[in-house]
């Protein structure tokens, strides 16, 4: 039975439309990934789900009594408010009445605080809020926060996990996700995985993290150019047809615009002739013409590149026994570490252990309190800090990449400003817009643009997919793995890891670095439990990881996105080339191949030879990549 229903929904911001005659119903225990790219609608439709904004057109219908939650992109805010108060403050006058009785009864009361403790005590028992209570208790000790801490105190990981935590304490039927892993991570991240499975009731969330999506849900929601298409079969079964999709419409479009152009050369032939016009045919290409001037094509695709420079020493940095003292805590401890040109090296840790020092100790910008490091020549660094501090929210979003000049220059070739931003899908309009009008996206999407326009062989990106939709984020995953330079990825996204890095450093909460060849799965294989709570069980020693070749290591390493292709390529390229040797065999065990001229005989002699030569390479080949 449908809890909601969305029917003709119609939302448009200018003449760009979000909803277009959209119907849907969701039921009580879906799971739904709503899906689409950065500026297609999703977190508009998400507050018409939750009442928050108003449809053009159309309505949105709740079945009576449906409660709904709503988790905005947002962090709260970092104020005075304890974390206590922070937790019941959505529950009205029940949460007002829970948080006034904490703080009294943590006091000493004379007889006028009596009262109105009895009176705070009355209205939760009217609204059997001493369940509540104790649940939010529950919580803090879970998270192992004092009840009086206060938000400003926290940082923006546990402010995420209590946020979370608000929307799901009054168990709404209805429960609406916007990114709700970033700030997360990847324990908090796991933990908020296992919530969402427990949880009793109808789930709609927005995420780019594809691994969290394809754990927590079993429907899709593609929201395009104003439609909403559904699937069935969470993220991987809408992969799979997506593209199929895209590309019968492409070519119904393509047959379209034919008939369009075929109509159009009559329609002028005829008025040139002066003949009588079938009014009939006239007035079906007028439609024609308003079906096509209403079509809205599908956007195009950032186009990605990084601006070359010169190639960095072979070997990039060294840490031998490295370690980083803060105000007399340990942030990092015996690191030992290579890492060498060319190397894509993902930093994986809880928020707070030390993986954006650990990336500083590396570039140099910190010196260790113990050890040393030796840093290799020529090294050029673009840096993507999640934090974006590189951008100036009151300058316009050219300023911001070129500073006042007209065109910028990109491997030894000059490029106009906006022709270089409209690769990053940005108007010339929204080339002169101030940054602080840009969504999260688009913000990432031009902090991209920025750093790859300065040359660099060293890319250090930390937390580089948080607010990318989807699409721009396979993108920049093939643009990494071609990169011939050296990557630092720090991601708490376990998918984007997977596909990038050939090696993984795991930082524990001792700050000791741990170094593993291949991703993130190969990282929970070797290292066993990664997020173990302090004092459960002994750390590990540190290992240094030194590059050995004496010999080969049994753990496959991630292969280069074009090592993959060519390991793809490979059967293909055998079975042709058994096929063609089976039939040139096969010619010459005739009699009548050798009563053909010698040149004949001798050129196909070779050919055979030359084809064996190729298949044993090929297979040579293959057994290098596939044991890689």
């Amino acid at each position: 039975m449908a809890i909601v229903r969305l029917d003709h929904a119609q939302l448009a911001y200018g003449d760009n439309p979000l909803l277009a005659d959209v119907s849907f119903s969701i039921e009580k225990n879906d799971r739904i990934a709503l899906i689409g790219r950065n500026g297609a609608g999703k977190s508009s439709l998400m507050r018409v789900l939750a009442k928050t904004e108003v449809l053009d057109a159309g309505e949105a219908v709740l079945d009576q009594g449906v409660t709904v939650s709503y988790l905005d992109q947002a962090l709260p805010e970092p104020n005075d408010l304890d974390v206590f108060s922070y937790l019941v403050s959505g529950l009205a006058e029940l949460g007002e009445a829970l948080s006034q009785y904490e703080s009294l009864a943590a006091t000493t009361l004379d007889n006028k605080g009596l009262s109105q403790l009895q009176k705070l005590q009355d209205i939760i028992d009217a609204k059997q809020g001493w369940d509540l209570q104790q649940r939010v208790h529950r919580q803090l000790e879970t998270l192992k926060l004092p009840q009086n801490t206060l938000m400003k105190s926290l940082s923006g990981g546990y402010r995420k996990r209590l946020s979370i935590l608000r929307s799901l304490l009054p168990k709404p039927d209805l429960f609406l996700l916007d990114e709700p892993t970033n700030h997360l991570d990847i324990p908090a991240i796991m933990w908020l995985q296992e919530e969402l499975k427990r949880y009793d009731g109808a789930i709609v969330l927005i995420s780019h993290d594809r691994q969290f999506m394809t754990s927590v849900c079993d429907r899709v929601f593609w929201l395009d150019r104003g439609q909403l298409r559904q699937f069935k079969g969470g993220y991987t079964q809408f992969v799979a047809e997506k593209d199929h999709i895209l590309q019968v419409e492409e070519q119904q479009n393509a047959l379209f615009d034919k008939r369009l152009q075929e109509e159009e050369k009559w329609i002028r032939q005829g008025i040139k002739a002066r003949r009588t016009r079938n009014e009939g045919r006239v007035r079906a290409l007028k439609a024609m013409r308003e079906e096509r001037a209403s079509r809205i094509d599908q956007k195009g695709l950032v186009n990605m590149e990084v601006s070359e420079s010169k190639r960095s020493g072979k070997r990039v940095a060294e840490l031998f026994d490295v370690g980083f003292s803060y105000e007399g805590k340990d942030i990092i401890n015996h690191a030992n570490l290579t890492v060498m040109r060319g190397d894509s090296i993902g930093i994986v840790g809880a928020n707070g252990v030390g993986k954006s020092t650990l990336v500083k100790l590396i570039l140099g910008q910190l010196t260790p309190t113990q050890g040393r490091i030796k840093l290799g020549t020529n090294l050029d660094v673009a840096y993507f800090d999640q934090n974006r501090q590189l951008l100036d929210d009151d300058k316009s979003v050219g300023d911001n990449l070129a500073e006042g000049r007209e065109s910028i220059e990109i491997n030894g070739k000059q490029k106009h400003v906006i022709s270089y931003l409209a690769d990053f899908l940005f108007t010339p309009q929204r080339v002169r817009s101030p940054v602080s009008t840009l969504s999260g996206g688009e913000k990432n999407r031009l902090l991209l643009a920025k750093i790859f326009s300065k040359p660099a062989n060293i890319l250090i990106l930390d937390e580089p997919s948080n607010d990318l939709d989807i699409e721009t984020l396979e993108l920049l995953e093939e643009l990494l793995a071609d990169y011939k330079g050296t990557v630092l990825l720090i991601s708490h996204d376990r998918q984007f890891l997977e596909n990038i890095v050939s090696s993984t450093v795991f930082i524990d909460h001792k700050g000791n670095a741990h170094q593993y060849v291949g991703g993130y799965d190969d990282l929970c294989r070797q290292h066993g439990d990664l997020w173990p709570e302090p004092g459960d069980q002994p750390e590990k020693p540190v290992e240094a990881k030194p590059r050995v070749k004496q010999k080969p290591s049994t753990t496959k390493a991630k292969l280069s996105y074009k090592d993959q292709r060519e390991l793809d390529a490979l059967p293909g390229l055998i079975e042709t080339a058994e096929e063609a040797i089976k039939a040139l065999e096969q010619a010459m065990s005739s009699p009548a191949f050798f009563q053909q001229d010698q040149e004949t005989v001798t050129n196909e002699t070779n050919r055979l030879a030359d084809l064996q030569k190729e298949l044993e390479a090929y297979y040579d080949r293959w057994s290098e990549l596939d044991a890689s």
